[in-house]
């Protein structure tokens, strides 16, 4: 079978609902003599290209319990030579602080090199090739849950990802409404914050006072890789149903002067760890700048995703910081239809919030990154906790990951890199000093 009609059959493979089968005795035993010829690079370009079609025809054809003997495979029996990779130390460790060092350093290095690479960099050579091998990353991260032998295929695997997508690679684009039908299909099925409920909301979130924003990769045209939502606004917007109301009348953008991000979206499980968001929204404010020289404020509106889960490990910061609601009921709306409530849950609800984003760690005690992964990732780029917004978010989401909570980060251009730096060197949360005498409790 030609390559071309292997391609053709592969795109048949990827498609939902394809049958899939499992592996037998017989066929473990092809497929290892098919890898270690794949390993071995026997023939040329295109022997090579045809072996890495064919296995991954095999690998799409198989059903989930058959793609993790496959995994299980790469990760056991193609791993670097022991006996080489023992013999190459004792040629370095003889040569150090003589001439021969750097050759023995290049040999050992060599030797520590597993055929997994090989294997994997095949896959790469083939038309879909780098998709392939993203959606198989992210099978590899469902089977790593229950099988940490994997976790070395795993490794090498998102070192290669991490190469093939550094950011240098990949291009920014801005999305409207004339883009094509397929690519704005794949903005509904890929947002991850706030559900794009119909066409109508999609166009609302495309219309002039709007920008959405992709980062592609030029191997991978028609998947965005991450994507950002922006509100061209005159106010930091502390309300996300107010942004995303199909009826609110299209604000005129000449006047505005702040960006709110108010969604940013990562679309391929299986790019975790290969980090480029940072990337894209410094890209997309240098695009802003350009078109909206009156643009002075960038800032998200953006969700507190592990503030419920917070709670539910540590319910006594509840009545600490004066909420008189259990946490079943908050992660409701029912509160909220309470005005009297409602009131008097305001001013102890955000002091929880403030004291969550100021104190919560990611492995608990009084160091190490932040709980919150949103504000993981903000702060990370150097942003600053500004503003806690109560009902912000009245969505059912919005109840139960943060009891309608949202926050602003405000991107202040001339200082992210103090606080990206002080972040990175010492933890500090950079915070203006409302939120920080909420957190405080005053």
């Amino acid at each position: 079978m030609a390559v071309n009609d292997l391609v053709n059959k592969l795109r048949s493979l990827m498609k939902p609902g394809a049958a899939r089968s499992s592996l037998n005795a017989r066929s473990l035993d092809r497929l290892r003599v098919q890898l270690q010829e794949c390993a071995a690079g026997q023939g040329g370009e295109v022997s090579a290209r045809t072996r890495a079609a064919r296995l991954t025809e095999t690998y799409l054809g198989l059903n989930d319990e058959g793609r993790q003997q496959f995994l299980k495979l790469i990760a056991h029996d193609f791993g670097p030579d022991p006996a080489r990779v023992a013999e190459a130390h004792a040629a370095y460790q003889k040569a150090v602080g003589t001439d021969e060092q750097w050759k023995a350093e290049a040999a050992l290095r060599s030797a520590m090199r597993s055929s997994r690479i090989r294997i994997l960099t095949q896959f790469n050579a083939i038309p879909q090739g780098v998709k392939f091998l993203v959606d198989l990353r992210a099978d590899l991260l469902r089977y790593l849950e229950n099988d940490r032998e994997l976790a070395v295929l795993d490794r090498e695997l998102e070192s290669r990802l991490s190469a093939w997508f550094d950011v240098g690679f990949l291009e920014l684009q801005r999305l409207t409404w004339s883009s094509p039908a397929s690519l704005l299909e794949k903005l509904i099925e890929y947002e991850a914050v706030h559900e794009i409920r119909s066409w109508t909301d999609l166009k609302n979130r495309l219309d002039s006072d709007r920008r959405l924003y992709a980062f592609f990769h030029p191997r991978m045209p028609a998947e965005p890789l991450i994507f950002v939502e922006v509100a061209l606004t005159d106010d930091l917007a502390g309300d996300v149903q107010a942004l995303l109301d199909e009826n609110a009348p299209v604000f005129n953008h000449r006047k505005a002067n702040t960006a709110i991000f108010y969604s940013i979206s990562n679309t391929q499980v299986g790019l975790r760890g290969v980090s480029f968001g940072s990337f894209l929204l410094k890209r997309v404010i240098d695009d802003l700048k350009r078109d909206f020289p009156k643009l002075e404020n960038f800032a998200t509106l953006s969700p507190i995703p592990g503030l419920s889960a917070w709670v539910k490990k540590n319910p006594q910061v509840l009545a600490e910081c004066g909420v008189n609601l259990p946490l079943d009921q908050l992660s409701t709306a029912t509160w909220a239809d309470d005005k009297a409530q409602a009131r008097a849950l305001r001013e102890p609800l955000l002091r929880l919030g403030a004291r969550y984003l100021a104190t919560a760690k990611q492995r608990g005690g009084d160091s190490g990154p932040p709980f919150d992964p949103v504000s993981r990732f903000h702060l990370g780029n150097g942003a600053r906790v500004e503003r806690l917004n109560y009902l912000g978010d009245i969505s059912a989401k919005g109840f139960r990951q943060a009891f309608g909570l949202m926050v602003n980060y405000r991107y202040e251009l001339d200082e992210l890199e103090a606080n990206l730096e002080a972040f990175a060197a010492e933890g500090k949360i950079a915070m203006s000093a409302p939120v920080r005498r909420q957190a405080r409790g005053k």
